[in-house]
């Protein structure tokens, strides 16, 4: 419903004003008059269009509707009633308010994650003739040969205007035109989002009958052509069996993409009358598994059945529960189980999943089961996908949503479970642009605001959600066997530094792992190879002058890319091509240093020439249904060798893969992070649980690391998750880390160094008068200290959980950082606020 700047009438006589959540980072609501005549339209969650600024349209949220105007300013008119009814439920906003007021982001700023692209309007200059211009003497001939081009059309945009005149160029010409009033400039208002049609063909109602018909086809006999349409179109369509299967038609692509019949023959039956052209709207997720069956039973095996038992029982006192579940042991069959039960009775289910590749393999599995009833929502989508499964939430069509961290922001109004499988990953973490949430955190908020569960599961938790389970916040659920009685692999240490001494090595691989991924390839069984960073090699180097390859933004090396001959940083996205002499002294020398999945997957063609080998990693997987075609290739036995990062370590399963190598470990174990033992151990143990999964064989996992003799490698060959928690539990008690306190990192950036340390050093001595020195850390630069051209500065606050005041060290927090931003002295100085950081 669109109104004019000016439109204030209507029956109804009672101003109303909106407060609306527009998506810009302002720490504030917007409130805006609403006209009349949609006064009994509108109503809270209901997108609007209204202008902003001087020259910007945005879409905004009504978030609340009142009679009290606007005290500071005169409240602009809404433009545009998008929706009959609200798109966003008051769950939602709700949330958004709470998510902006924990994180210290804005809520337009969550809002405009939260909201798909498709849902938010583009605007567009366009140009109109002014119908009251009267002074036509004032034109020059080619302001009166352009304004009569215009007067054809409704409307035309700058773009269309230079094509119909075949001029470029004219904008003098229209800013003329604009100044003398004898065009109008406007911007149309577009929304984005558009339902997927499809063209179909019908035969004419009177043929439907077997004498016309056959009469039909009797007289096309001399149009061989159009005769061949209709008969083709008579063996798709049973019309003389079903006769109302006309009304369904055929989809039109079924002639046009098909060289066998004339596009001429098919336009020349459409024209005479005899063929009928109609559009239907279509889903674009109608694709339902064929053997989709209502109400599908899972079996579960008996210990399955004890932690689905466990389960329910602790729902009856915890909201949370925590599931350990061992690698393979079937947790997906539990969570299955458990949505069933939720959506039997009636309440929606949101499953979530850490990476995008995971939904590929799971989505099959439970659109067996759930058919339509199921949505799928993640970034790989287009814009109109992503909005339809928004829409069908809202409807009730899809009443149970396997999505990534985005998708905790649909809006369910009648949540009765939230799953949140391989809960430790930090991939439910965003870190840029704000909000700068957790899912796993705001999706326990959502759930207690809907009075729903949650349901944490993992092999490998974090530590933070085990120590709530230990201490009885959560319930906690153990499942310990594997399923089908498959047994967990058997683990071997390489020790690279032997193997390097008594030249073993091949290039990057020890001979162990070379002759157990030989054995594999004999026995025709399937291998992955983990390496945690994609690319070729880490850098270039001259042997020469020791030049190494940097990023001009950002201070970090440039990563090689063999297969497109580039260097790229993987911060900034920053390309080069590879130099062909050293810039620096210009030898030849310049030599590769490091490895990624690309190199491994080369070294791994020169060892096993006759095998197939894949590689999985963000570069091989950009593409929409590129993650789909990679793991149908691997599960119908297509591939003999995987190679990837870690979207291979979690929640895949391939049945047929013994073999598991894993590379860098030692990195991985002495990252200078606080989580780095931690991590370690779920990333391993995770890639390790894709080996052996069939009960007729034991999978192997060889870890290739210069010091086998590591606590951490110990605990991971023994699957002793516990002997890593009590370790890492007390070192964080004893410096006072998770889950003993909060941590809130401040980043500081800016494009000069010295403007940059000086401001993050004023901003800890504020916060330092108030918090003291044990709980204000730095300013240090971080370990990549210079990113898109500005230099950063990391301040850690840590505040104790049972001795600080939240919410009240934020707002002071928050109070001291606007400080900053607002002194002059400090002009275009940044401050990212990141709670919970780590």
């Amino acid at each position: 419903m669109q109104i004019a700047e000016n439109d204030d009438f209507g029956s109804e006589e009672i101003t109303l004003f909106a407060d609306l959540i527009l998506p810009v980072p302002v720490a504030q609501l917007f409130t805006y008059r609403v006209p009349r005549v949609i006064n009994p339209f509108i109503k809270n969650g209901a997108r609007v269009v209204v202008p902003f600024g001087k020259n910007r349209v945005v879409t905004g949220v009504v978030a609340k509707i009142h009679q009290t105007p606007p005290t500071k300013y005169q409240a602009r008119y809404i433009a545009e009633l998008l929706d009959d009814e609200p798109l966003v439920t008051p769950y939602q906003i709700e949330l958004f308010h709470w998510i902006a007021d924990y994180y210290l982001c804005t809520v337009g700023e969550v809002l405009n994650v939260a909201l798909p692209s498709g849902l938010k309007i583009t605007s567009q200059s366009k140009i109109q003739y002014n119908p009251d211009f009267e002074y036509y003497d004032l034109l020059t001939e080619e302001e009166a040969n352009l304004l009569e081009e215009i007067k054809k059309y409704q409307s035309l945009t700058y773009e269309e205007v230079e094509k119909r005149v075949g001029a470029t160029n004219i904008n003098h010409i229209i800013k003329s035109l604009i100044g003398k009033r004898a065009i109008i400039l406007f911007e149309e208002v577009k929304e984005k989002y558009k339902p997927k049609v499809l063209k179909k063909v019908k035969l004419n109602g009177r043929f439907e009958t077997r004498e016309n018909l056959m009469e039909l086809i009797s007289q096309l006999d001399k149009f061989p052509k159009q005769q061949e349409i209709i008969m083709s179109y008579v063996s798709q369509v049973p019309i003389q069996n079903v006769p109302y299967s006309n009304r369904a038609g055929l989809e039109k692509s079924f002639f046009t993409q098909n060289d066998a019949f004339s596009d001429s023959a098919l336009s020349t039956l459409i024209k005479k009358g005899t063929l009928e052209e109609f559009e239907v709207t279509v889903s674009r997720f109608a694709d339902v598994a064929p053997d989709f069956s209502e109400g599908t039973n899972i079996h579960l095996t008996t210990a399955q059945q004890r932690a689905f038992d466990e389960i329910i029982t602790q729902f009856q006192s915890k909201d949370t529960v925590l599931l350990h579940g061992v690698t393979g042991s079937g947790k997906t069959e539990v969570y299955i189980n458990l949505a069933q039960q939720v959506l039997a009775s009636g309440s929606q289910v949101l499953f979530l999943l850490p990476e995008i590749a995971l939904t590929t393999q799971i989505v099959v599995r439970l659109k067996k089961v759930f058919g339509d009833k199921l949505g799928i929502y993640h970034s790989k989508f287009s814009d109109n996908e992503r909005v339809e499964v928004w829409k069908g939430v809202v409807s009730g069509q899809f009443q149970l949503v396997v999505g990534v961290r985005s998708a905790i922001f649909l809006p369910f109004d009648s949540l009765g479970l939230i799953i949140v499988d391989e809960e430790h990953e930090s991939s439910y973490k965003q870190y840029d642009p704000a909000p700068r949430y957790h899912a796993r955190d705001v999706a326990i908020v959502a759930a207690q605001r809907q009075q729903a569960k949650v349901l944490l599961g993992s092999a490998t938790p974090a530590l933070e959600s085990y120590y709530q389970a230990l201490n009885g916040r959560y319930g906690f659920v153990q499942l310990l066997e594997r399923y089908g009685k498959a047994n967990l692999p058997e683990f071997v240490l390489i020790d690279t530094k032997k193997e390097r001494k008594s030249k073993k090595m091949k290039f990057e691989f020890s001979s162990v792992l070379i002759n157990e991924l030989q054995e594999a390839l004999n026995r025709n069984e399937q291998s992955i190879i983990f390496q945690n960073r994609r690319g070729y090699s880490s850098y270039l180097q001259c042997e020469e002058c020791g030049w190494i390859g940097e990023c001009e933004n950002c201070a970090v090396s440039l990563t090689y890319h063999q297969k497109d001959a580039e260097l790229r940083c993987h911060y900034c996205g920053h390309k080069e091509k590879v130099p062909k002499l050293c810039p620096g002294c210009s030898s030849t020398k310049v030599r590769t240093v490091g490895f990624g999945t690309e190199k491994l997957e080369d070294q791994l063609k020169i060892f096993f020439p006759t095998a197939r080998i894949a590689r999985m990693d963000l570069d091989t997987t950009r593409a929409k249904n590129a993650y789909k075609e990679m793991i149908e290739d691997i599960e119908q036995g297509n591939v003999d060798i995987l190679v990837g990062t870690q979207m291979i370590s979690k929640g895949l399963d391939f049945e047929n893969v013994s073999t598991v190598g894993v590379f860098d470990a030692d990195r991985m174990i002495h990252f200078p992070d606080l989580r780095s033992a931690e991590r370690a151990f779920q990333l391993i143990t995770q890639v390790s649980g894709r080996a052996g999964r069939r009960a007729d064989r034991k999978g192997r996992v060889l870890i290739q690391t210069g010091n086998p003799s590591q606590k951490i490698l110990q605990k991971i060959i023994t699957n002793d998750y516990i002997g890593m928690y009590e370790e890492e539990i007390k070192e964080r008690e004893n410096f006072k880390y998770p889950p003993f306190t909060r941590l809130i990192k401040l980043t500081v950036k800016h494009f000069d160094q010295t403007t940059a340390l000086q401001s993050a050093q004023k901003l800890t001595q504020l916060l330092l008068e108030k918090m003291g020195e044990d709980r204000v850390l730095g300013p240090q630069p971080p370990l990549v200290e210079r990113i898109r051209n500005r230099f950063l500065f990391d301040i850690l606050i840590k505040l104790e959980r049972e001795k600080v005041n939240f919410r009240a060290a934020k707002a002071f927090i928050l109070e001291k950082v606007t400080d900053i931003l607002t002194d002059k002295t400090l002009k275009g100085t940044d401050v990212t606020i990141d709670v919970d950081c780590l």
